[in-house]
């Protein structure tokens, strides 16, 4: 499965729309904890437990939207975007969306 952030795939043409995808992840994480534990280590430095879980839930975000541009009979999806919210102070949620398309 082909995912892309553009609109087209290089190469390949675009034969069916099969409409908007998307995928998501709600993942519960001490955020709190986990960032000043990590930033006090590294002052001013990057919280890498914190980035850990959004790569982990981007990862399942885009499993999901792949699942579902599949049960399309789609095998790419473009126009990938993600968004990445904190809820409240111990929730991370990651959305990814795109549409699902058929390239030849």
């Amino acid at each position: 499965m082909i995912v892309t952030t553009t609109g087209s795939v290089d190469g390949k043409s675009i034969s069916t729309y099969h409409g908007v995808v998307a995928g998501e992840a709600v993942m519960g994480t001490n955020f709190v904890r986990d960032f000043f534990a990590k930033v006090t280590d590294k002052i001013g430095g990057r919280s890498d437990a914190y980035q850990k879980e959004i790569q982990k839930a981007r990862g399942l975000a885009i499993e999901d939207l792949i699942e579902e541009a599949e049960e399309y009979g789609a095998n790419a999806v473009v126009g990938v975007s993600v968004d990445v919210e904190v809820i409240g102070d111990s929730m991370l949620m990651v959305v990814v969306s795109g549409t699902a398309v058929t390239v030849a």
